[in-house]
């Protein structure tokens, strides 16, 4: 009952069938409410403008070094609020603080955005299922932070339109019974975004359900809904965040861990306090003290970490989830359409997604235990390729070899004690004061990260008796919104001379100060581009962004890889292929020895391998035990394998295929051939065996291997060669 008066109080109900539940007077009440709620909104807009132009932005030109951000962490004699934390609600908390005129720093063990917050479903959402949840089960709390998500989604979208955009979520109905129940829920999660709703949700039939999702599987399906969600580049909204903290006068730095909390006796109550946090740089290895009047731990998964920093006789608030999504390529969806499965053969929720010309699909939710390195599972990922096929067209083959990218993120769950399913807790946030005055913000999700801020500095101005003024973080315009257009990238292209899909991606991803980036870009000396010079054939990222990010605080080759660009997160082995050029620019900016960029490289690659899913795509070979080829494809393919190995050794080298490439004038760089070979080699002993060769194609035909440049390679030599006939002795060369 308590809860149907709380759906009274807040008008979710509406028209037609809905408003007839719920009777006339519930109508009446939600038109008033509607009303009081734009006139709020407008207020609030009103407020934003005026306090935006109050706000001094010390650092608008240029930004800090991160020289510069350490000196001011060591010489500030006290900071009013000390962050813990540089994911997206730690950075939230200093651009919140900052913008307060409260003195501020933050610092963050790793990188900014290093943890969960850069391996997000990329989405910002209210969560249907919540909504759903809600509803069934009479909860009230489930429901208010449905509605929260949906104000701040709304919020989100204006503050960065370059990262951020909406995005249109297929509903596939295979049941007739679903169409009115789904359609039902939907409409609700309209009615409850209320007057921020992105666009109104609408029925497909079969037909157009197809026509615009031609991947569909088609057999049984009766319609889809469609409804509108938010999608952002999740990680470089986090940047975003962070960096406008910096110009706002915020002290902040990455890879600066808290090695212990300072703490000093209060004089009045005769009870320690916590007064900052002994810090080390964990580039140079130096040690120093940072004050401050209130410590904010906003550390995500390792929440109870740092809490036990403060008090080791605390128990846990947080359970942690590892969520695994992969990336495919973008042919498995269209550009601008995504599709929910809501009901997998476990329960679980699948989204799939196009996002940055890719394919995401994910996620799980499985309890796991806290690290900072989580690594995703075969068993995690074949299950997400399993429920992609269930939804798929039969005629598209989904195979394991496609995933290009896999990742795993730790979701900081707070923990019910009555629950042992993390799938069954609610993904909402406390905040906490200790005894001492640490501030602990827990739990949440990505899309809340500005209230879930908000909520926390005034949990501290309260208990530490701060003096400092209103939030300003409502409709705040995040780092390169303000001057950003939708044609902004058509000046970057006759400007500067850039192609069209990098400057498109250059607007998407730096808004207005794609233009500095466009200044550091290196001339190619060719017709057209005449700047910007990709790092990788396929994909638009450019030599200059690797020098910008210096400017962004990137201090690893990593750092580039998965949160400056996001190549790591789309393509293991285009990243793996640009991480060489990466470490020599960096190198000679940052004035690394020939010792540093090795260990640059191997580190790069080593996160590649282990944490995004490099290791579980080469392994999908050398687990490949069995041949399981028919008489008919061993004849073939070894009729294939001695084209290139014409002396029956057994084996072939990269001589061997130099040798046939250049007979068929095909020219390929001497170390991308043995790049080539290499991924094929299970024995690295520098040669491929017959054996290994029918693994390949066995691997292949299974779907287990995809996209191998070995096999394209020798496919395409072959039928070169059999379109030209015999080649002669004087042809060849004599031979050799």
């Amino acid at each position: 009952m308590a809860f149907r008066k709380a759906l009274k109080r807040t008008a979710i109900i509406g028209g037609g069938a809905v408003a007839a539940a719920f009777g006339l007077s519930q109508v009446v009440e939600y038109k008033r409410t509607q009303v009081c709620v734009c006139l709020c909104h407008i207020q609030a807009q009103l407020a934003h403008v005026q306090a935006e132009a109050d706000l001094k932005v010390p650092f608008a030109d240029q930004l800090p070094s991160r020289q510069a951000q350490l000196a001011a962490l060591k010489d500030t004699e006290e900071f009013d609020v000390l962050v813990v934390g540089g994911g997206a609600t730690g950075a939230g908390c200093a651009l919140d603080a900052v913008t307060r005129n409260l003195k501020t720093a933050l610092v963050e063990r790793s990188d900014f955005s290093s943890g969960t917050s850069s391996r997000s479903t990329k989405l910002i959402h209210g969560g249907v299922r919540y909504l759903q949840k809600a509803i069934m089960q009479l909860d009230y709390e489930q429901y208010m932070m449905v509605k929260e998500a949906l104000h701040e989604r709304a919020n989100l979208l204006e503050i960065a339109p370059h990262l951020s955009a909406p995005l249109p979520i297929m509903l596939p109905v295979y049941k007739w019974w679903q169409l009115p129940y789904y359609w039902a829920g939907i409409k609700m999660y309209d009615l409850v975004a209320g007057i921020q709703n992105l666009k109104s949700s609408y029925v497909l039939s079969k037909a157009k359900a197809l026509e615009l999702f031609p991947m569909l599987k088609k057999d049984k399906l009766v319609g889809a809904i469609v409804y509108y969600d938010g999608q952002h580049n999740d990680a470089r909204m986090n940047l975003a965040i962070a960096l406008s903290a910096a110009r706002y006068g915020a002290a902040i730095a990455n890879y600066t861990e808290v090695v212990h909390l300072l703490k000093t006796n209060d004089p009045q109550t005769g009870k320690e306090r916590v007064c900052g946090a002994r810090c080390r740089d964990v580039v140079t290895g130096q040690e120093f003290d940072v004050k401050a009047k209130c410590v904010i731990n906003a550390t995500g998964p390792f929440t109870d970490s740092l809490r036990k920093m403060d008090n080791q006789k605390i128990s846990n608030i947080c359970q942690p989830s590892a969520g695994v999504h992969i990336v495919i390529p973008g042919y498995y969806s269209p550009d601008n359409m995504g599709l929910l499965d809501p009901a997998t053969s476990d329960g679980r929720v699948i989204f799939f997604l196009p996002w940055q010309k890719m394919t995401i699909a994910g996620t799980t939710d499985t309890p796991t235990s806290v690290t900072a390195h989580p690594i995703p599972g075969e068993d995690d990922i074949n299950f997400i390729l399993q429920e992609v096929r269930n939804y798929l067209s039969p005629d598209v083959e989904v195979r394991r070899g496609d995933v290009l990218a896999a990742w795993s993120g730790i979701r900081p769950l707070v923990t019910d004690p009555n629950s042992k399913d993390t799938q069954s807790i609610c993904r909402n946030h406390i905040v906490s004061v200790s005894d001492s005055g640490l501030v602990t913000i827990a739990g949440g999700k990505w899309t809340t990260y500005r209230s879930m801020a908000e909520e926390t500095l005034d949990a501290a101005i309260k208990a530490h008796e701060l003096k400092a003024e209103p939030c300003k973080t409502v409709g705040l315009m995040l780092e390169g919104a303000k001057g950003w257009t939708p044609t902004l990238y058509i000046r970057l292209v006759q400007d500067y001379g850039l192609e069209n899909e990098v400057a498109q991606h250059l607007a998407s991803t730096y808004g207005a100060k794609a233009f500095d980036v466009a200044k550091m870009a290196l001339v190619t000396g060719q017709r057209w581009p005449i700047v910007g010079k990709r790092l990788v054939s396929e994909f638009p990222y450019i030599e200059g962004e690797v020098l910008y990010a210096i400017k962004e605080y990137a201090c690893t080759a990593i750092d580039v890889i998965a949160r400056r660009t996001r190549l790591g997160f789309l393509n293991v082995q285009a990243a793996d292929e640009a991480l060489p050029r990466i470490v020599q620019i960096m190198g000679k900016e940052l004035g690394w020895s020939q010792e540093q960029r090795t260990a640059e490289l191997e580190a790069a690659k080593k996160f590649l391998y282990q944490e995004m899913g490099y290791r579980s795509r080469s392994e999908q070979l050398t687990r490949t035990t069995e041949i399981n080829l028919d008489y008919q494809e061993v004849v073939r393919y070894k009729k294939r394998f001695h084209k290139f190995d014409k002396e029956c050794k057994g084996f072939i080298t990269t001589v061997d295929v130099q040798q046939v490439l250049d007979s068929i004038n095909v020219h390929i760089d001497e170390n991308a051939l043995h790049e080539i070979l290499n991924e094929v080699d299970l024995n690295k002993n520098g040669q491929i065996e017959i054996d290994e060769f029918l693994q390949l194609m066995s691997a292949v035909k299974k779907g287990q291997v995809s996209d191998s440049r070995l096999a394209i390679l020798m496919k395409s030599a072959e039928e070169t060669l059999d379109m030209r006939g015999p080649v002669t002795v004087d042809r060849s060369g004599g031979g050799v």
